[in-house]
């Protein structure tokens, strides 16, 4: 039991927003805040309103990766990242353009 609890609660813990995604986020004309919902890194808002709440917490980014194990080993993650998401990563506006371009 231990090792659940252990488990879920290092899952939901806050994400920290990184500078990167501060930057693309500024680039993109939208604001980014930790996320209300703790299966969520962040939640994303276009004029003062709420649009998407956007990564799934517990799993790495392409910063994330950069800090942990390195520019190399990022980029290799990034490209499975944009291979595995091919589908839901071309429309604008969606959770998963969000995620592509605030995350990776």
């Amino acid at each position: 039991m231990f090792i659940i609890n252990y488990c879920i609660r290092n899952i939901y813990k806050m994400y920290n927003i990184t500078a990167y995604t501060y930057k693309k986020a500024n680039k993109l004309g939208v604001t980014v805040k930790k996320s209300t919902n703790r299966m969520k890194k962040i939640d994303v808002f276009k004029n003062g309103e709420k649009i998407a709440s956007v990564g799934a917490n517990g799993m790495n980014d392409y910063p994330t990766y950069i800090n942990k194990r390195g520019i190399k080993y990022a980029n290799t993650r990034r490209r499975l990242y944009k291979i595995r998401h091919e589908t839901d990563r071309h429309k604008k506006w969606t959770n998963g353009w969000l995620a592509d371009k605030l995350l990776w």
